[in-house]
């Protein structure tokens, strides 16, 4: 996987470090982890709204190899590197489980090596999980080893803990895709050993660790389930579109390395990267199996078949099941299972005799694939025609190791072939649609970046920038887009959010990326009806930063009242500043932002606790600059009272006629934490019985081996002299 890597590195130094990762993980890891320094667990940062939420994105606030790259963070300068060796040690785990899956079915170690290292060189996950979502790359990473564990377990080789934990790493992530994921591959292994077993007390066994895993891990998921009625996408709609949906006839060219697909993306019609690509050999191969053999292993490899079947189907669509969208993110678990299945199926029943008929029989599944990758993406046919030509001579080579040298060479050769492989697969996509260019080192921005104390709001439009501002010297030295304000250590309102709040988003028209749209301005200086007052001053925003691009005109008219227009030096030429006249008020009274009819002074506050000191004669309300997530619970002098919003976003409380010096006290908690904190009792409980249960099934197993002569071993069909 170094290898892989260093191939990938030639072709694209930033490969690594791109898309969602540059504009979220990176800068996410860098603020969560100077949260945790300082002795504070983020669950929520009010002074960032949409993305201020942590528990409902993706931050994997409760998996812990998460929170360790999150602690370390914020001592790395060049993000770009520390995302890159972040990455490859998830490639290594996840490469290590493929190979482990290969190994509990049967193949051989060297097929099994060859699956591992091919996993993550295949498109959709060298291109997509690996280079932007990080948590579709962890979270696979930790699917595959549970996977491994799950059989292992139902077969009395491996006990419980394995399985729970991997399980409760892949579900923490805060990732939809490897949960459900997981459920799929638990399911297909559960129906592939009880075909293969005829018993169903193993089956029996793994469905109990399976929900105590799930129940430890409920916590990562209930806040954002029970926060889903305001968010966007709180809809549970099954929506049958044709976006980032893959035709199974796509699948067809999962060997030829310039395969580019066609279906409906971001980009032209026609994909500019190899997603569909698995591996070279994944196709030709096929036609060096003794089928005849191999037909009487078909109900050990049930579950890996299984497993390929329902991912292909869910390639194929719905565009949208509820927050489960674009099916293209699937490919991957296509790719495992066939990776799986057929380096198995090489490993127990390869066979290079009859290698002429067998040759042309790999000649015409090139053919095949040349054919369909042509029908996709003619205007590359001379590519298509290299590449079908290395193949042949790629497969040639490795069945003459195979007669000659034996399966070690043959396999080693299997494998060397991916590296180049993957650098021109990944140089002939250069330069990438998927970059930002954010800068990699932190150092760099923050010199550039204007010093901006208080919370800034910014009205920008990142479709906006043109590639020659994408640099520090650029727009990167005043702008700031996704979550690249955590990165150089300002507090923004902008962040990248995949879920925000509906109704806030819908107020300021900001979207996922912290862009909104050109009404923006008029918007947040226009009156609140309820209140009265604007929505700068409701959000206690200190200052408020304008793209020129957006609004061009914007500093040669009048400020707004109690407003002023502010020079700021250098890379400032990008962006109007209005300041407040009378300074900053994010600090005066803590996140009180409007009082009507009560005195309200702020005792205490923190991410989490506004403590007031109120006193109405008459009633009075009070609202707060907090984003109105479900969660916030609120008590006078002690006792609980009613909590409504402004504008269906800002927390706002009634305070009651005839209060006097009363504490208001507004704390906020996850939804559902002491739901999560108790199934995540009972799943630990019920891993202990489990953990017991399998020591004593062992402890008793192990004086009847003594006592048993010993059999020989079975041994894999590849193994048997014909």
């Amino acid at each position: 996987m170094i290898a892989g890597y260093a191939a990938v590195l030639l072709a694209n130094a930033r490969h690594y470090y791109t898309d969602d990762t540059e504009s979220q993980y990176t800068a996410l890891w860098v603020g969560l982890g100077r949260s945790l320094r300082d002795g504070v667990f983020p669950v929520m940062v009010p002074e960032q709204w949409m993305a201020g939420n942590n528990t409902m994105d993706d931050a994997g606030l409760f998996n812990p190899p998460q929170l360790l790259i999150d602690l370390i963070a914020p001592s790395i300068d060049n993000v770009a590197v520390y995302a890159t060796v972040v990455k490859l040690v998830f490639a290594i785990i996840a490469a290590l489980g493929v190979y482990r899956i290969a190994l509990v079915y049967g193949a051989r170690p060297v097929w099994s090596a060859v699956a591992g290292v091919a996993f993550p060189l295949s498109g959709f996950f060298l291109f997509f999980d690996q280079a932007s979502w990080m948590t579709a790359l962890t979270g696979t990473a930790w699917l595959v080893h549970a996977w491994a564990s799950s059989v292992r377990y139902t077969r009395g080789i491996g006990g419980p803990i394995p399985v729970f934990v991997f399980l409760y790493l892949t579900i923490t992530t805060q990732y939809i895709f490897p949960a459900v994921e997981a459920v799929l591959m638990l399911a297909a292994v559960a129906v592939g050993e009880l075909v293969h077993q005829k018993r169903w007390q193993p089956i029996a066994r793994l469905t109990a660790v399976a929900a105590c895993a799930g129940l430890a891990g409920l916590i990562a998921f209930l806040p954002s389930m029970l926060s889903a009625k305001v968010t966007w996408r709180g809809t549970a709609q099954i929506i049958n579109d044709q976006f980032l949906t893959v035709p199974w006839s796509e699948s067809l060219n999962a060997s030829l390395p310039s395969a580019l697909p066609a279906f409906t993306s971001w980009w032209s019609y026609v994909h500019p990267m190899p997603v569909t690509y698995i591996a070279w050999f994944l196709i030709p191969a096929l036609a060096f199996i003794d089928w005849t053999k191999a037909r009487g292993a078909w109900r050990e490899l049930t579950a890996v078949a299984l497993f390929a079947i329902m991912m292909l189907m869910w390639t194929a669509g719905p565009g949208s099941v509820g927050p489960l969208r674009w099916p293209v993110r699937v490919l991957p678990m296509l790719a495992i299972g066939l990776l799986v299945l057929v380096c198995v199926l090489i490993g127990r029943f390869g066979t290079v005799r009859e290698w002429r008929p067998r040759a042309i029989a790999a000649a015409v599944l090139v053919l095949a694939l040349l054919v369909r990758s042509f029908s996709a993406d003619p205007a590359r046919v001379v590519w298509h025609l290299l590449a079908a030509v290395a193949l042949l001579a790629l497969g040639a080579g490795v069945v003459y190791l195979g007669r000659t040298r034996g399966t070690a060479f043959a396999g080693a050769l299997t494998l060397l072939a991916m590296f180049p492989i993957a650098y021109f697969q990944v140089d002939a996509a250069q330069p990438t649609p998927m970059a930002w260019n954010l800068p990699a080192h932190r150092s760099d921005a923050q010199k550039s970046f204007p010093d901006f104390p208080g919370t800034t709001l910014q009205l920008g439009d990142r479709g906006l920038l043109q590639p020659q501002d994408k640099s520090v010297d650029g727009a990167y030295g005043s702008l700031v887009f996704g979550n690249y304000a955590r990165a150089v250590e300002l507090d923004y309102v902008n962040g990248y959010t995949p879920s925000g709040h509906f109704y806030f988003g819908e107020l300021l028209c900001m979207r996922w990326d912290g862009s909104v749209c050109p009404d923006a301005y008029r918007r947040m200086f226009a009156p609140e009806p309820s209140t009265g007052r604007p929505l700068v001053d409701l959000m206690n925003v200190d200052r408020v930063t304008l793209q020129k691009a957006l609004f061009p005109d914007a500093g040669l008219n009048p400020a707004p009242a109690g407003w002023k227009w502010v020079d700021y030096p250098g890379n400032a030429r990008y962006i109007w500043v209005l300041e407040r006249e009378n300074g900053l008020i994010s600090t005066v009274n803590g996140r009180i932002s409007n009082s009507a009819g009560v005195t309200a002074t702020s005792l205490g506050e923190t991410d989490t606790t506004s403590r007031v000191r109120v006193s109405s004669a008459d009633g009075g309300k009070v609202t707060f600059a907090r984003l109105g997530w479900p969660g916030y619970r609120a008590t006078l002098n002690g006792r609980d009272i009613p909590i409504t919003t402004v504008a269906k976003s800002f927390i706002a409380i009634d305070v009651p006629a005839g209060t006097e010096n009363a504490e208001l006290e507004l704390t906020w908690r996850p939804p559902g934490w002491k739901i999560g904190i108790g199934t995540a009792v009972i799943g630990l409980a019920g891993l202990g019985v489990l953990q017991w249960g399998w020591v004593r099934s062992r402890r008793r197993a192990e004086p009847e081996a003594a006592e048993t002569p010993a059999a020989e071993p079975d041994r894999p069909l590849a193994d048997v002299a014909p």
